[in-house]
């Protein structure tokens, strides 16, 4: 159960922004699930050049798999490890298409079963087109789950399972969301914003 001082910080950070958004450009589960693939050490902003391009030719599994890795490579070797996510991609469409039809299943354990779908990116797909109550731990969330005293977990899947403890239900939807946008743009590994910081009041490493 969430203790006060966790309800006013994702109170806080609700009412600042009641509906936040990911910053990955989307059409379907599946360009989503793609993006979240090409994004893995690589910022959002490069998988979108890059995926705007991508989906005015291939934005659907069958789609994908005629256009095959070296026909993907050109549109993606502007992102890190472009080739490797190539040959995901291409797999990963290729059992989209023999397994579900085509289509994103709706299942933490099947996206995991994917080429290149680790835990995080599934509890993204999970979390943004169905809007489950998940939470996908990344760098930016780990460092300010431990910052605001959410979790001391020493592994992703330790933060998250502190997270789902501590966070109040009403605000697990979004919480994902408000945590990563936090760390991106405030509470940054180097420097962090503190004058600028909404949660300023509830955070146990405030400078």
């Amino acid at each position: 159960m969430a203790d006060q001082r966790i309800t006013n910080l994702f109170q806080t950070f609700y009412e600042a922004d009641p509906d936040p958004k990911s910053e990955l450009e989307w059409q379907s589960p599946y360009t989503l699930l793609v993006a979240v693939v090409l994004s893995a050490q690589a910022t959002d902003k490069s998988v979108n050049i890059a995926t705007r391009e991508l989906y005015k030719v291939a934005d659907t599994p069958d789609k994908m798999v005629a256009l095959g890795e070296e026909g993907l490579i050109p549109y993606v070797k502007s992102i890190g490890l472009f080739r490797s996510k190539a040959k995901h991609v291409i797999a990963l469409s290729r059992q989209l298409l023999e397994r579900y039809d085509g289509e994103v299943p709706h299942s933490r354990e099947l996206l995991m079963e994917l080429p290149g779908v680790g835990r995080k990116t599934a509890n993204v797909v999970l979390n943004v087109v169905w809007h489950e109550p998940v939470m996908p731990v990344d760098t930016h969330v780990f460092r300010v789950a431990h910052r605001l005293g959410l979790s001391n977990g020493n592994t992703p899947e330790a933060v998250e399972q502190d997270l789902y403890q501590v966070i109040p239900e009403e605000y697990m939807e979004h919480a994902h969301h408000h945590l990563i946008l936090h760390g991106r743009y405030i509470c940054t590994a180097r420097n962090p914003k503190c004058g600028s910081c909404l949660v300023a009041d509830y955070c146990p490493a405030r400078t």
